[in-house]
Parts: structure tokens; C-alpha cells; sequence
């Protein structure tokens, strides 16, 4: 099967690596020509770190098989489409609508989204059977577990292809109903929006805070930490959107959250958010 991905951004990217390395062909769609510029190479450095990590090289030609596209239209032949846009309503919403008209109507339209009800995109298609949530987690290629969302006018087909297409390509779909944050950033980016909130607070600094989560809790990860591999940049707008969806304030962004993304500190891709990372 061909596989569309929106965004070549470090999700996209990671997604069509996923696809890639299974086999199937896939086109990147992005209009930011930065972004698409950047594709590939973000793509060669995902491999580098999936044989580092993974303990075995991946297979031949993964990278030969992605396609890079400026134009939504050129994904008009694939038969299952995840969406990897930024964290935000009105582009994601404007983003299946586009999609729903350049891709025949069997295609499955799916959204890598982090919080936007699948419901509510689905309403901007006239295919809301064939709307589904597919929240891969970061790093895409080195997590084997997505969180498939099924809004209440998601097809028992559209379910059924996407789990056995997740299963195909090694990932376990855990499946969840529809609701802003669904179960993994309704509960997690609560967590961090306090966490980094007691940081500022002065009660305990970063290092600290994971400590807690880790030695106590036996977590692999402490809160900061993964907020600073998913990108604080990428938290801000989810708890933005998770504010607007639900109307509880425990979603409101903490200032110091504010603060750093408006310092340009995001978190590893940029070498410093609530850690610092060496370069390399």
C-alpha cells in the first residue's frame, strides 16, 4: 500500500521512516520548503539512530522508498494518509479538509495529532467513517506501541486496516474511544504542565523533579525529560489546545512553559529546554 504523511517535521518524518522500512512506498507532503529540505536528512539520522540503538541495521533502500513533495495533491494515490501537521486546530481542520478532496474516498485519513478530538477533524471530511487517530510516539521508529483513537463515526474497516497495517510494520495498536488528550497527553501533559510549574515555583530544579519520578516511581523517564524529547515547543501547543477542547484550567500553560519556548528553548533538538544536551 502507498503511504501519505503531512509534515516533514521530526514526526513526519519519523512516521514515514516507520512505513518506509516495512516495505511500503511513501510520499511526504510539506509546504514549508525548510521543512522539506530538511526531510532526508532528518530520515538518514533516524536510521543512524535506529542501528545504534536497535542493535541491527535496518533494512536496505528505506530512505530510496520516501518520495518529498511541496503539493497535498501528490498524496492523492495513497490508500492510507497519516497526518503529522503542528499542534493546531484550524491547521489540521483546514489540512483534512484538503485531504478529503484530493484522495479517493476509500483512502483512510488518519492524524498523528497529540490532543485534537478525531471527531472534530473528521467533521471537516464527508468520510468521518474513515477518520482515525494514530498517535505514534516520539521517536517514532524506536517506539513500538501507537495509540489508535476511534471517534464515535469511525468504521469497523477503517479500525481493522489501520491495527492490521500498525501490526504489519511492528507496531502494537493500543485502542482508545475519542476525547481531547485521549488517554496518553490527557494525563501526561497535566503532569508536565505542573511539573515544570514546580520548577518555577522554586521547589525542586529539573533534575530533581525527574529524579523523584524515577527512583520513586520507576519511571524509565522523568516528566521533563520527555517533555524535552517531544519538544517544549510541541508541549505548549498541545496544552493550548487541550485548554481550548476541555475549558480546564489545569491544561493553562505555566509561565515558565511560556518563557522557555519563547527563548527558543525547545528541549534536544535544540540542545537545551528544562536540561541541557552536548552537542552531538
Amino acid at each position: 500500500m502507498k503511504i501519505g504523511v503531512v509534515g516533514a517535521g521530526v514526526m513526519g518524518t519519523g512516521v514515514a521512516q516507520c512505513f518506509a522500512a516495512a516495505g511500503h512506498d511513501v510520499v511526504v507532503a510539506d509546504r514549508d520548503p525548510g521543512a522539506l529540505a530538511a526531510g532526508p536528512d532528518r530520515v538518514r539520522a533516524g536510521l543512524r539512530l535506529a542501528a545504534l540503538l536497535g542493535g541491527a541495521r535496518p533494512p536496505a533502500g528505506v530512505a530510496g522508498r520516501i518520495r518529498w513533495t511541496g503539493r497535498l495533491g501528490d498524496l492523492g494515490g495513497s490508500g492510507f494518509v497519516v497526518e503529522c501537521a503542528a499542534e493546531r486546530l484550524p491547521v489540521k481542520e483546514s489540512l483534512f479538509g484538503e485531504l478529503d478532496r484530493v484522495c479517493p474516498a476509500g483512502t483512510v485519513l488518519a492524524s498523528c495529532t497529540s490532543a485534537v478530538p478525531i471527531g472534530r477533524l473528521a467533521t471537516a471530511t464527508a468520510r468521518a467513517d474513515r477518520v482515525i487517530g494514530t498517535h505514534f510516539m516520539n521517536p517514532a521508529p524506536l517506539k513500538d506501541t501507537v495509540e489508535v483513537v476511534r471517534a464515535a463515526a469511525t468504521g469497523d474497516d477503517t479500525l481493522r486496516t489501520t491495527t492490521d497495517l500498525l501490526t504489519a510494520i511492528g507496531k502494537r495498536a493500543i485502542v482508545v474511544a475519542d476525547g481531547p488528550g485521549f488517554v496518553a497527553n490527557r494525563v501526561l501533559m497535566a503532569t508536565i504542565n505542573e511539573a515544570i510549574a514546580t520548577v518555577g515555583d522554586g521547589i525542586a530544579d529539573a533534575v530533581t523533579v525527574d529524579r523523584v519520578f524515577e527512583n520513586c516511581f520507576g519511571h524509565a523517564m522523568g516528566p521533563l525529560r520527555t517533555a524535552d524529547l517531544i519538544g517544549l515547543d510541541v508541549i505548549l501547543d498541545t496544552l493550548v489546545v487541550l485548554l481550548e477542547c476541555t475549558g480546564n484550567p489545569m491544561y493553562r500553560p505555566c509561565p515558565l512553559l511560556a518563557e522557555l519556548v519563547g527563548a527558543g528553548r525547545l528541549g534536544r533538538k535544540t540542545g537545551h529546554g528544562l536540561h541541557a544536551y552536548p552537542a552531538g
